[in-house]
This record gives C-alpha cells, structure tokens and sequence, in this order.
C-alpha cells in the first residue's frame, strides 16, 4: 500500500511541469505563464510520498459563484491506487466549505474519466447545456 500525505499548498514550478508532462498534458501547457497561473490558485493540494510529489489538484475561479477543479494529476506510477480520489475529496471539501448556494462548480474531464467525476455530482448537461471553450490565440 502507498503511504503518502495530502499537503495544502500550491505545487511548485517544477512539480507542476512533471506532473503535466507525466500524463500527458504537455503538449496544450503553457509552461512560461504556470507559475502565475498556480499562485493564483484559490486552493490547492498535492500528495506526497517519501518528500517527492506524486500529485496535484487545484481550484481556481472567482472564489464567489464559480469555482473550477482543474489539473488533478497523478503520476502514471501512482495512478489506480487512491491518490486522485484522495485529491478530489480534498478539493470538493474546501468546495462544501466556502461555496456558496448556487456556486456553479466545473471541470473538464480527459477522456474516459467523466465516470470518475459522477461519483461526486458532475454529470454531463448536453443537450440542453454544452461547455465551449476558446485556447489562444484567436
């Protein structure tokens, strides 16, 4: 069994970048603007095991009516051993905690994980709401 910690803080420059490219997610990064991006997390948390980081999740928003998980990630090595619910669960208190009623929470699922993410509530609105989203530059 893994032993690892949940820590609330953002990742670091460096943890974030591995943990991104650790599944993937290099090639759609802008890693020059990351460490802006992660200081102005609302919330967030990694998981730790013997002091390297083995994950990360985040909430950003407005921190009043929308909030959004993004970037759960695991490293592959880690992965289908709890680590990412962990993570979620985490996220989805400090949600429970300091949303208030009627905050819109979102995320986008990678494909095959929306299943994952019913557990806790989400659930795909289409066709009567459908997520769009715009990647720069237009």
């Amino acid at each position: 069994m893994v032993k690892y910690k949940i820590v609330e803080r953002i990742p670091t420059v460096d943890e974030y970048r591995n943990l991104c490219v650790s599944v993937g997610w290099e090639s759609v990064m802008n890693f020059d603007v990351a460490e802006k991006a992660i200081e102005n997390s609302l919330y967030a948390v990694v998981a730790v095991q013997d002091e390297q980081t083995v994950g990360m999740g985040r909430i950003v928003g407005d921190g009043a009516i929308f909030y959004y998980v993004q970037d759960i990630a695991v490293l592959p090595e880690y992965q289908k051993r709890g680590i990412g619910i962990k993570i979620l669960n985490t996220l989805m208190g400090y949600i429970k905690t300091h949303a208030p009623d009627k905050a819109f929470v979102g995320l986008f699922a990678a494909e095959g994980t929306v299943p994952f993410y019913e557990r806790y509530g989400f659930k795909d609105y289409s066709p009567s709401m459908t997520g769009v989203f715009l990647v720069t530059p237009i």
